[in-house]
C-alpha cells in the first residue's frame, strides 16, 4: 500500500488535527505512516494545508504532498483548481458541504466525489464555537466510510489520541456520507497511480529550497488588495467642487496648463478664488495636523495666472435652450459658465455698468486687481455668454423673462442690508459699508478723516476697515459682539487689518450713536458669550456696561440677505426652485440669493448647482452638482504622517503694512513658484508611490503603465500592502 492524502483548510478548523486522525485510522490496521502540516500566516481564517502518508513500509518521503490520492476540503470556499491540483483521475475528492456529489460533478467530474455537511453536524454536537466550528473529527468519520474503513478502526483511532468525546460527531458523519459515482472508465475503489519513478528525491541533507508545490497560493486567501480612489479632505471642504487632489497632482507630474483644464472643469474663476476664497479646502487639508496646511489658495491662484486654457463649449444635442441669468456675480457667472459648456445659450442681466457683481463692487482692489477679474469675465465671455449691463429688474420684469427665455436663474445675491435699530442710526455719518466699498471699488469716493468706526466681523467689515485706512482715515477701530476665533472673516485678513493699524474692540456691541447732527460717538455695550446659537458660535449676551468711542464716521457691516423684491407674494423657494400656488414655474435660485452662506467658492458651487437643476428640468443631459459628504473623507488615522518629512507651508509675498497703505495696489504678490504642490500627500489617491511594492512580503506586486498590477495566483490576502500604503489609496475586499 502507497497511499498520500492532502487536506486543505483553514486556521481553526482543525486541518492538521484531521490529518493526525487519519494516520491514526491507519495505524490500528498496522500500517507505517506519517503525518503534518503546512501552515500559512498563523491567524484564524487564515488557509493551512495538511498531509498524511500510508505505506507498508517505513516512510522515508520528507516532501510535501504533490499528487494525492485522496483529496478532503474542510472549508467549500477553498475548492478551486488549484486546490484540486495533483489529484490523479479516479482520486477522492471528500467536501464538506450540504450540496449532493451531484452538484460538483460538471466540474470535477473526473474524481470520485464525496460530500458530508461536516459543519452542521460538529454545530449540532457543540465542537467548537458559534463563530469557529471545529470540523476535523467529524469530516474524518466519513473519511473512513468512503474509503472503506470498519467502524471499529475509528473507535480505537480515536481513543489513541484521547478524542473519545468527538466520536459521536465522526459516527454520525459515517452514516450520512454521500458518495457519488465513479468517473466514467475508473473503478469503483480509489485509484492509487503508482509512483512517478521520473521524480528523483533528495536525501533530506541535500535540500536548499523547497521544491515548487504547483498550488497557486492565490487559494489561501479570503480578501484581496484593491486600488481605490478615496475622497480627500480638500475636495470634500471645497464648497464649489474643485477637484483639488486632481490639479494639485496634476500642476506637479504635467504643470499649469494641464492643471488648469482639471480646474476649468469645476471652476471659471481660478485667479479670482486664488485670491479671496476663504479656502475651507486648507481647513480640511490633512497636512494641517502636521506642519501646515498645503497653500491651495494660492496654488490655485498660481494656475489661474500662468495658464492660458483655451475654454471651448460643446454644441448641445438637439435645441439649444435659453436661459436668462439676472446678477453677474460669482453665482451668476458661475451658472452661465456652466450652461455656455453644455452648448446652451446664456444671457446675463446686470444692474451695473459692468459684470461681476460683489467682485467688482465689494471686494477692494488689492485683494482683487481688476485687470484679472477682467480677464476672468472675458474667458467666460468667450463661450458666447452674452451681457446686458444697466437693467435694473423687479418681479414683474423677472415674470416678462420667464416668458421669453426657456428659464430664469436669479442670482442676486444679498443685496438687502441690515440697518441697527438703534437710537442715533441715522446720524449723518454712519453708512452702510457695503455701499462704502461699491463707491470706493468705482472710483467714486471722497476720501476720509479723522477716526472710523467698523461695525461687524466678516469679510466686508475686514474690507471696509483697510479700504478707509486706505482713503486717508488716521485711525480705524472695528467693534465686533464676538472673539477674535469667531470672526467669520478670513484669518489672513484679519492679521493683515492689525499689521495695517486697524484696532478692534472685541465683545463690543453698539447701542446708540451719539452726536449733533453727525455721529460723534458710538455707544458700545460690553458683551458677554452663552450657549451656541444656530450658527454654532456661542450667543452674545449684551450687559448694560457702556462705553463711549468717540469717532468721525461709522461704516456698518453688520450682515445682508437676500432681497426677495424680486419674486411675487407667496412665493417660496425650495431645492433651489420658485415655487408658486402649487407649481414650479422656470425660474431657479443661485449662490447667496439661495443659500445666503456669504462665500465666492460657496456661490460658484451654488451656481453649476442651479444651472445643473435648469437644464435637467428642461430635459436636457445635466449634471446636478453635489457637494461631497465629508464624512466620506479620508480620516487623519488613514495618513502615515511618519512617511513624509516635514515641510513648512510657502506663502505668498506681501508688500510692507507701511507701502499697503498708500495705495490700493495688490497686496498678496504670490507664490514664487509652484513647488508647494510637493507637499500634497494626495489623500486617498495612489501616487504610484512604490510602498505596496516594496513591503509586499510575496513579491508579487509590479508597475503598469497605469498603476500596479497584483498577481493574486499568489497573493494570500495578509493586507500589508494596504496597511503600508501611506495615503489610504488601497483597501482589502473580499475575493
Amino acid at each position: 500500500m502507497n497511499l498520500e492524502i492532502r487536506l486543505h483548510g483553514r486556521g481553526g478548523q482543525g486541518g492538521v488535527t484531521c490529518a493526525k486522525i487519519l494516520a491514526a485510522l491507519y495505524v490500528t490496521l498496522g500500517k507505517s505512516v506519517q503525518t503534518f502540516g503546512d501552515y500559512a500566516g498563523e491567524r484564524s481564517g487564515a488557509p493551512v494545508r495538511a498531509y498524511t502518508r500510508v505505506d507498508d513500509r517505513p516512510i522515508t518521503n520528507r516532501n510535501k504532498v504533490y499528487r494525492p490520492d485522496h483529496l478532503l476540503v474542510l472549508d467549500p470556499t477553498l475548492l478551486g483548481d488549484e486546490t484540486v491540483s495533483g489529484l490523479a483521475p479516479g482520486g477522492l475528492l471528500l467536501i464538506n458541504t450540504p450540496d449532493p456529489p451531484e452538484a460538483f460533478r460538471h466540474r470535477f467530474g473526473r474524481f470520485r466525489i464525496a460530500t458530508i455537511d461536516a459543519t452542521s453536524i460538529a454545530r449540532k454536537q457543540g465542537i467548537g464555537t458559534r463563530s469557529v466550528v471545529i470540523v476535523n473529527t467529524t469530516i474524518a468519520g466519513a473519511y473512513a466510510r468512503v474509503v472503506g474503513l470498519p467502524r471499529e478502526a475509528l473507535d480505537r483511532a480515536y481513543a489513541s489520541i484521547h478524542l473519545e468525546r468527538d466520536l459521536p460527531a465522526a459516527r454520525a458523519a459515517f452514516d450520512a456520507v454521500s458518495v457519488g459515482d465513479s468517473p466514467a472508465g475508473q473503478p469503483a475503489e480509489a485509484a492509487v497511480p503508482p509512483p512517478d519513478q521520473s521524480v528523483y528525491v533528495l536525501p533530506l541533507t541535500r535540500h536548499a529550497a523547497s521544491a515548487p508545490t504547483g498550488l497557486k497560493t492565490g487559494a489561501w486567501r479570503t480578501q484581496v488588495p484593491q486600488y481605490v480612489e478615496h475622497l480627500a479632505p480638500c475636495n470634500a471642504w471645497c464648497p464649489a467642487g474643485n477637484d483639488v487632489v486632481g490639479f494639485l497632482q496634476t500642476l506637479l507630474h504635467e504643470g499649469e496648463e494641464a492643471a488648469a483644464r482639471v480646474l476649468s472643469e469645476t471652476q471659471p474663476l481660478a485667479s479670482v478664488c486664488g485670491r479671496v476664497c476663504p479656502a475651507p479646502c486648507m481647513e480640511g487639508c490633512s497636512r494641517r495636523q502636521y506642519d501646515g496646511t498645503v497653500n491651495i489658495r494660492e496654488l490655485e491662484r498660481w494656475v489661474g495666472d500662468h495658464a492660458t486654457v483655451s475654454r471651448r463649449a460643446e454644441r448641445a444635442p438637439g435645441r439649444v435652450r435659453r436661459i436668462a441669468v439676472v446678477g453677474s456675480g460669482p453665482a451668476g457667472l458661475a451658472a452661465s459658465y456652466e450652461i455656455a459648456r453644455h452648448g446652451h445659450e446664456a444671457t446675463i442681466f446686470e444692474a451695473e455698468q459692468a459684470l461681476g457683481g460683489v467682485l467688482r463692487t465689494g471686494i477692494p482692489a488689492y485683494r482683487l486687481p481688476r485687470d484679472v477679474l477682467e480677464r476672468e469675465i472675458d474667458g467666460i465671455l468667450d463661450l458666447g455668454v452674452e451681457a446686458r449691463c444697466g437693467v435694473v429688474l423687479d418681479a414683474p420684469g423677472v415674470a416678462s423673462l420667464s416668458r421669453k427665455y426657456d428659464a430664469v436663474i436669479l442670482a442676486t445675491g444679498l443685496a438687502s442690508l441690515t440697518a441697527l435699530e438703534v437710537p442715533g442710526a441715522s446720524l449723518e455719518g454712519i453708512e452702510q459699508g457695503i455701499r462704502f466699498l461699491h463707491d470706493v471699488n468705482l472710483a467714486d469716493r471722497p476720501s476720509l478723516h479723522g477716526h472710523v468706526v467698523v461695525i461687524g466681523g466678516g469679510n466686508t467689515a475686514i474690507d471696509c476697515a483697510r479700504s478707509a485706512r486706505r482713503r486717508g482715515a488716521e485711525r480705524v477701530t472695528i467693534a465686533y459682539r464676538r472673539t477674535e476665533q469667531e470672526m467669520p472673516a478670513i484669518r489672513e485678513e484679519i492679521e493683515e487689518a492689525q499689521h495695517e493699524g486697524v484696532e478692534f474692540q472685541l465683545l463690543r456691541q453698539p447701542v446708540a450713536f451719539h452726536g449733533n447732527g453727525r455721529v460723534a460717538a458710538v455707544e458700545l455695550a460690553e458683551v458677554t458669550l452663552g450657549d451656541p446659537d444656530e450658527t454654532g458660535r456661542r450667543r452674545p449676551i449684551v450687559s448694560e456696561r457702556t462705553s463711549r468711542l468717540a469717532c468721525d464716521h461709522v461704516l456698518l457691516a453688520a450682515g445682508q440677505s437676500a432681497d426677495r423684491r424680486l419674486l411675487r407674494l407667496g412665493d417660496t423657494i425650495a431645492e433651489g426652485r420658485i415655487h408658486r400656488h402649487g407649481s414650479a414655474p422656470n425660474l431657479f435660485v443661485a449662490g447667496d440669493f439661495a443659500t445666503g452662506e456669504g462665500t465666492v467658492a460657496h456661490a460658484i458651487g451654488d451656481g453649476r448647482r442651479a444651472a445643473g437643476r435648469a437644464l435637467a428640468a428642461l430635459g436636457e443631459p445635466a449634471t446636478i452638482f453635489v457637494r461631497p459628504n465629508r464624512a466620506e473623507a479620508v480620516p487623519i488615522s488613514g495618513i502615515h504622517f511618519d512617511r513624509f518629512p516635514l515641510r513648512p507651508a510657502a506663502v505668498g509675498d506681501r508688500l510692507p503694512a507701511a507701502e499697503r497703505v498708500r495705495s490700493f495696489a495688490e497686496t498678496n504678490r504670490g507664490l514664487p513658484d509652484a513647488r508647494e504642490a510637493e507637499r500634497c500627500f494626495s489623500c486617498g489617491h495612489c501616487t504610484q508611490c512604490d510602498t505596496c511594492l516594496v513591503y509586499c512580503p510575496e513579491g508579487i506586486i509590479d508597475r503598469t503603465a497605469t498603476g500596479y498590477a497584483v498577481d493574486l495566483n499568489f497573493c494570500k490576502g495578509c493586507g500589508i500592502c494596504v496597511a503600508e500604503c501611506p495615503r489610504d489609496a488601497m483597501e482589502m475586499t473580499t475575493s
